[in-house]
């Protein structure tokens, strides 16, 4: 009897999933975790906030959960010094299905979206996955965003949707609110309308004094922050994303989610993990200090890196990057063979991680 045949869409046909190696060797620095987990304390408070939650699992969750979202909102508030309602804030299952909710908003069939590469390799997954047109124009050689070529780009393709990571993940390039602002700009001038997607993934980790996009808020409804609590808040595992924007656009995001997409026992960890922002954030500090440490290390043996205000670092050239990335996980450590070619990216990790990454990239490359 013949097989049936599976109607994959045909840009999907022989694609493999998305991810990166997940091995288990002694030091992790691939994917940008924080590696210092929750303390006991925030444990007892998750688990105790998990058993309350527990108790109501055969009712459904608030689809629009007001609670957790008024908590992102004081967070936000206090950690950037915006002003931001809780009607102005979505969350969903890590940042990932919050740009997924943006792109079925705001993509589709006939639109297209708009990025600058190098840039997070998922952003065209979820243009192909709404069956969105994925236009990519080009950073700089420092990777930074050329703007009269960027707002260029607006102006040609008519993007409805652009998305702009900053800090930038592989480089950790951020960008500056005189640049977001002159492609807010542009975007107002595309026919239909243009969202403009500034992730700040990484955002907690930023420099003194590099402002976040969260204040352009007031005067640009077509704009959307989004953040996550898997980096800065040491919370990979418990898969929460939000965002920011003007209630409006939030109420588009509405529209497209699935019903109950936050399961009642997601809220109930990450309002007890909001409960505790200030203690999980007092790790970000040291993830600073010892990011420094690394771009100056790397420095010092001659190697370029990208100025980064992620908890990464991209640095290189290597004539041959995958033999020094199979080098290091042959002496147990694991770091990302992403970016442009010859270059490598290394999550930062705690100090002793750290130094059997020195350790081994010197035998291996210097």
């Amino acid at each position: 009897m013949t097989e049936p045949t599976l109607p994959v869409r045909p840009e999907l046909a022989g694609l493999e999933p998305y991810g990166a190696p997940q091995l288990d060797v002694p030091v992790l620095l691939n994917v940008n975790e924080n590696p210092y987990p929750p303390s006991s304390t925030v444990v007892d408070d998750v688990a105790e906030a998990v058993r309350r939650a527990a108790g109501g699992l055969n009712r459904y969750p608030d689809r629009d959960f007001p609670a957790l979202r008024a908590d992102l909102a004081d967070y936000l508030t206090r950690e950037s010094g915006v002003p931001v309602e809780a009607a102005q804030v979505w969350a969903a299952n890590g940042s990932n299905e919050v740009m997924l909710h943006l792109l079925q908003a705001f993509g589709g069939p006939g639109r297209t979206a708009l990025s600058f590469a190098p840039t997070y390799s998922m952003y065209p997954e979820y243009a192909r996955d709404t069956s969105t047109r994925w236009v990519v124009g080009r950073r700089a050689e420092d990777f930074t965003l050329d703007v009269e070529q960027a707002v260029a780009a607006v102006a040609e393709h008519r993007p409805s949707v652009v998305l702009l990571a900053s800090p930038n993940n592989p480089t950790g390039t951020a960008l500056d609110l005189p640049t977001v602002r002159a492609l807010l700009d542009a975007a107002r001038q595309v026919p239909g309308g243009c969202v403009v997607v500034v992730d700040e993934a990484y955002g907690e980790f930023r420099r003194a004094g590099v402002p976040s996009a969260l204040e352009l808020l007031a005067d640009h409804p077509h704009l959307a922050v989004s953040r996550t609590m898997s980096k800065a808040f040491g919370l990979a595992g418990a898969r929460l994303g939000y965002l920011a924007a003007a209630p409006a656009l939030v109420d588009a995001l509405r529209v497209v989610r699935l019903p109950y997409h936050l399961s009642a026992v997601t809220q109930a960890v990450a309002r007890a993990a909001l409960a505790h922002a200030d203690e999980l954030m007092a790790q970000v500090g040291a993830l600073r200090a010892e990011r420094d440490r690394t771009v100056e290390w790397l420095r010092s043996r001659g190697l370029r890196v990208a100025e980064t205000d992620a908890n990464f670092v991209l640095f290189g050239t290597f004539a041959d990057r995958h033999a020094v990335w199979q080098g290091l996980l042959d002496r147990g450590v694991l770091i990302r063979e992403t970016g442009p070619d010859g270059w490598l990216r290394v999550s930062i990790g705690t100090p002793a991680e750290m130094a059997a990454f020195q350790d081994a990239l010197e035998e291996v490359a210097l």
